[in-house]
């Protein structure tokens, strides 16, 4: 454990906790991916399955990995309760949300077997969740390019996760120099991931904490 591990972690818990706080108090979900959200709930199934093998780690270790497959599935599942509580708005959601996540999977499943540890289901999957967290958040940056705008929870919660992506490379390059140890599979991934992210931070800095009204930037 370090302080970029650590900021990045909490980094992540704040843009869980926006999303789901911001959906349950306010019955809005314009402008969320509930593909984005469904890449992510599969990201932390297929990354975790070492639950099920007792690799026990550490306790912070195994109550993270719960709470974000818990948190992942239960935003699905939150946002698809609005098809029968509100289906005008879930056909609005679904209508705007049409990337087409099938080449994310194809590539981050291709990649899963070329790039691994060892080839084991358990190791291939380790390594297809961290290729599709690197592009899961793809779809959500294409709704938002489409539209131009942006509501505050959909911004505040990119630039969250964006910032926890980022704030775990210095965490490895710190493991790297504390323990001479880096996964350069997770370290690539989270540098494309970070990357593709960039464009973002520049327009949240600008729109956000500098007050200008730029229009977000079109990813596709």
């Amino acid at each position: 454990m370090n302080i970029f591990r650590i900021l990045g972690d909490l980094s992540h818990l704040a843009s869980i906790l926006i999303l789901i706080y911001t959906i349950r108090s306010t019955h809005v979900i314009e402008g969320i991916s509930f593909k984005t959200q469904s890449l992510y709930a599969l990201v932390f199934i297929t990354r975790y399955l070492d639950l099920l093998t007792f690799n026990y780690i550490s306790f912070y270790n195994t109550i993270m990995k719960i709470f974000f497959i818990v948190s992942s599935a239960y935003i699905v599942v939150l946002l698809q309760s609005f098809q029968k509580t509100n289906p005008i708005a879930y056909k609005e959601m679904i209508l705007a949300d049409n990337f087409k996540i099938q080449y994310i999977l194809a590539v981050s499943f291709a990649l899963s077997l070329i790039l691994n540890y060892k080839f084991s289901i358990i190791e291939i999957l380790w390594s297809f969740s961290l290729w599709l967290e690197s592009f899961a958040i793809l779809p959500q940056l294409f709704m938002l390019s489409k539209s131009g705008k942006s509501k505050s929870l959909t911004i505040h919660y990119i630039f969250a996760l964006g910032l926890y992506r980022a704030l775990y490379i210095p965490n490895w390059a710190w493991r790297y120099y504390a323990e001479e140890k880096v996964q350069k599979i997770a370290l690539f991934a989270g540098i494309i991931q970070t990357l593709v992210y960039s464009d973002f931070f520049y327009i949240y800095y600008k729109r956000v904490i500098k007050g200008a009204k730029n229009d977000l930037p079109h990813y596709i």
